[in-house]
């Protein structure tokens, strides 16, 4: 069997959806677990209606539902305009969907009171609603499907924005779940994103975490394959949309793609590559509008072996915290000592570039930000620099490339290099540049690389 994903661009609208189909029709044999985001946009939009809930303004808030029932309303309308039964039917689900939402959102302007798991809980909706109607539409053109809950066995802890899964609870309640909801169906859909804890709770799995969904299934069902079907084609060499000419990349293998996840690339999200590395599973990425292209196909690390540079990532939205201690020279327990400070916090390091008496890092935000300052200051000179942008040239045995650093420092030599990191990595090289000259420094990088 195989895991198909598709994420909120790829079911945005009745077109979309209709596109899905026929995308899945052409898998039936493969017996496909589907996996679904919800629409484009609607998790943001149940963020703002939470959030204005909270902060008074109900009446916004339930304006905004509204909008959000109705572009539900009318996509389903459009893709069971000929059976009427299955739309009265469907109309009615989401209408109670709705009702709940209501509820909820009306209780949280009540009380004044946002909690993760109040928001965890109005979250779940986008998902929830995108799988009952891809769930109703896929039976109606012909596919036998069955739909099946990812709360009652993606099991998470109760951090409720982000629960971390408990990978032993998920190996064994998956496959119980979706064999049972395969019996005597083609296919069977479920919800990324959202999932709950072992007492029932509402939890997610962070923002873009249908990803993390389907390599989770794909993991616990033994799948031959995971698909990620977005709105590219595969993994390009940089980002599309701001460097032009950019290519798909054919095959690359599971540590370059974690680290480009991990580094700022957004096809995908950056815990999915564990679970499908655990059972050395391929991870294809595909174009939903396109589907006859090949996309990108993700293998086990001894399956590449071509070396050399194979993308360019980035982080748009970096802080640089550089710390000065002379107490550094000649002794132990120094960093042991500052990152515990950073643990403290929940602060998780990017980068990291070491001297005698200097420590350079990067975060990608400023939470505690202050505190974690203000204590490292009792022992130590901390700066911090703000509006800085971080590249990292992404390949495989880059090490061993002999003329990569002045092939990358000579393409942006016009412009500041703030840190440069590399390490123990052999399959990237990071750098930190001024936000401002982020678009030109990976314009040129991928002139010297790839054009």
């Amino acid at each position: 069997m195989i895991v198909m994903k598709f994420g909120g661009t790829s079911v945005q609208d009745s077109a979309a959806i209709e596109r899905l189909i026929e995308i899945v029709q052409r898998k039936i044999e493969l017996r496909p677990v589907i996996v679904v985001s919800a629409l484009s946009k609607v998790t943001d939009s149940l963020q703002n209606i939470a959030n204005l809930s909270f902060r008074g303004d109900l009446k916004s808030a339930l304006a905004l539902t509204e909008s959000l029932q109705k572009r539900h309303i009318e996509m389903t309308s459009e893709l069971l305009s000929q059976n009427q039964a299955y739309l009265a039917k469907s109309l009615s689900q989401i209408d109670d969907y709705f009702v709940k939402l209501r509820e909820i959102v009306g209780v949280v302007n009540i009380l004044e009171e946002l909690s993760n798991k109040s928001m965890a809980k109005i979250l779940s909706f986008g998902e929830l609603l995108s799988s009952y109607i891809i769930y109703r539409a896929l039976n109606n053109s012909g596919v036998k499907c069955a739909i099946a809950d990812a709360r009652g066995f993606i099991i998470t802890d109760d951090e409720f924005l982000k629960g971390e899964p408990d990978y032993n609870s998920i190996r064994e309640l998956t496959p119980k779940a979706l064999n049972s909801a395969l019996e005597g169906n083609d296919v069977v859909i479920t919800q990324g994103f959202i999932s709950g804890t072992k007492d029932g709770l509402n939890t997610v799995l962070g923002r873009g975490g249908s990803d993390y969904t389907a390599a989770l299934i794909g993991m616990a069902m033994g799948a031959t394959e995971i698909e990620i079907w977005t709105d590219v084609d595969g993994v390009h060499t940089t980002d599309p949309r701001r460097v032009g000419n950019t290519r798909s990349i054919s095959t690359m293998s599971f540590s370059e793609a974690a680290e480009l996840s991990f580094f700022g690339a957004k096809v995908l999200h950056p815990a999915t590559i564990q679970p499908a590395i655990e059972k050395s599973i391929p991870v294809r990425v595909l174009n939903s509008t396109e589907p006859q292209n090949r996309g990108t196909l993700i293998l086990r690390d001894d399956k590449i072996t071509s070396s050399g540079v194979r993308a360019i990532s980035f982080k748009e939205n970096i802080i640089v915290i550089n710390i000065f201690s002379m107490k550094m020279l000649n002794t132990f327990g120094f960093l042991t000592k500052l990152f515990e400070v950073f643990g403290k916090y929940g602060v998780s390091v990017d980068l990291i570039s070491t001297s005698e008496v200097s420590v350079s890092l990067t975060v990608d935000n400023d939470h505690n930000l202050d505190k974690l300052t203000q204590e490292i200051s009792g022992f130590a000179n901390v700066t911090v620099k703000y509006d800085k942008s971080q590249v990292s040239v992404v390949g495989k045995n880059l090490k061993e490339t002999k003329g990569l650093a002045k092939r990358i420092f000579g393409a942006i030599c016009e412009h500041n290099i703030t840190m440069i990191s590399q390490g123990a990595s052999d399959i990237n090289v990071s750098f930190v540049v001024n936000k401002e000259d982020l678009d030109c420094v990976i314009t040129a990088l991928h002139k010297e690389f790839f054009e």
